[in-house]
């Protein structure tokens, strides 16, 4: 388990939008309440307004915003925060514009991730399934209201029928959104689930292993992807001539009628809302609660230095360094992170030293797969640090990866069995 101070970031969002002008705010200020500090927003070519919107959040440090336009890019932007800023934050949820996180079982999003991740710390994702909201009969868009406020009515939980091209996987409510631990995710065949590092896997809130993007029987007594797909039909007639973030499948008005579920009256979402704002800023002024979110440099030097500086002293055991690979790896890229912030060279250098000669110590005690993939991903940027410890890696790494191609080779995965070896020879031939 990571030490949590080590992250810039305890809960992130990450979301690709195209014209969510009149839902963005609502929808940034609700995950605020809900606990949410840090949103990856690639802005796929909306208008400039959109923006504009986002520009007070900009500034305080609460969005990093990416202009992302083209067709077809949503499983790229995905990709690009799991890869990118997988250091940053602890969890990361990718979600869509048109979703909201309901953490139903605890105050945060924070709280339930933790509650769920610490029962099942093998688990690298959390598959939610999704509540699929209707139009409540709206035919025209009253944009002074909410959405939370306008669609109060739901798919009922038993709604998920087998697909008919995908035996043994459901839609409806059995469909999932993901909460990840971002160091584990490998890529993106869907918006919905990442594939994770070899051995790596998603469990819903129950702790049972989620298969791909869906999860069923359907279960959100501890969390729930409040899902807002149609709206009224005004607005689900917009959306259609907007066409698929993914590229995937069309939109039309048959598909609408499918879709507007209205099953079941639900406005939990709503209660927990209001007593989140009752409880942290009753005046209804969310620049309030920007403060809190913002990043706290003397806590990430605080955190660097409580674990880094036992790994300076002799006589640590080798047990205080086994099954911390991800830890001191952290730490490393904490270290480039706010180096500027925090350190002139001279210490900058200490403690990103500090933390690869306690990586160099861990790899001695026994490893999980998503460790050596994790280091194996990690080291360009190691390779390219003049510190003696650096060769010690990279000769650690050479002698493991032949036991992963070993893994590959007996379970016929031979695509995966190729790209490591590739990545074996690519590290015999770098130069010191």
């Amino acid at each position: 388990m990571v030490d949590k101070n080590l992250f810039l970031y305890n809960f992130s969002i990450t979301s690709i939008m195209k014209n969510e002008e009149p839902y963005v705010k609502e929808w940034l200020d609700y995950h605020l309440l809900a606990g949410a500090d840090h949103f990856f927003i690639y802005d796929n070519d909306s208008t400039p307004e959109f923006k504009k919107i986002l520009q007070p959040y900009i500034d305080a440090g609460i969005v990093t915003y990416t202009f992302y336009p083209g067709k077809v890019r949503q499983l790229e932007a995905y990709l690009d925060v799991a890869t990118r800023f997988k250091f940053y934050s602890r969890y990361v949820a990718w979600i869509d514009g048109d979703e909201f996180i309901f953490p139903k079982s605890k105050s945060t999003l924070v709280e339930v991730a933790d509650e769920i991740f610490t029962a099942n710390p093998q688990a690298s994702g959390l598959a939610a399934n999704i509540h699929n909201y209707g139009s409540n009969g709206h035919i025209k868009a009253d944009l002074k209201k909410g959405v939370l406020n306008r669609f109060t009515a739901r798919a009922d939980n038993s709604f998920a029928p087998p697909s008919d091209w995908a035996p043994g996987m459901y839609g409806g409510n059995a469909v999932i959104s993901t909460i990840a631990n971002p160091r584990r995710v490998s890529y993106f065949p869907t918006p919905h689930a990442p594939n994770y590092m070899y051995g790596c896997f998603a469990v819903n809130e129950n702790g049972n292993i989620a298969q791909s993007f869906s999860s069923y029987p359907v279960s959100t007594e501890k969390i729930a992807m409040n899902h807002y797909h149609t709206k009224s039909r005004e607005e689900y007639e917009k959306k259609a001539k907007r066409g698929n973030a993914d590229g995937t499948g069309t939109r039309t008005m048959e598909e609408f009628k499918k879709r507007d579920y209205n099953d079941v009256f639900d406005d939990g979402i709503v209660k927990y809302r209001d007593a989140r704002i009752a409880a942290l800023i009753p005046d209804g002024n969310i620049s309030k609660l920007f403060p809190d979110k913002q990043i706290n440099y003397q806590r990430l030097f605080n955190a660097l230095t409580s674990n880094l500086m036992p790994t300076l002293t002799k006589g640590t055991p080798q047990e205080f360094f086994a099954g911390k690979v991800e830890n001191f790896l952290t730490c490393f890229n904490l270290v480039v992170t706010i180096k500027d912030k925090v350190f002139d060279d001279l210490g900058a250098k200490f403690f990103e030293e500090a933390a690869l000669k306690a990586l160099h110590r861990s790899l001695h005690s026994p490893l999980q797969f998503s460790d050596v993939f994790l280091l194996i991903d990690e080291m360009p940027k190691i390779l390219a640090k003049d510190y003696p410890v650096v060769k010690d890696i990279r000769d650690i790494l050479i002698n493991i990866i032949p036991q992963v191609m070993m893994s590959f080779r007996a379970n016929n995965r031979w695509y995966d069995f190729k790209d490591i070896e590739y990545k074996l020879n690519m590290l015999k031939l770098f130069k010191f």
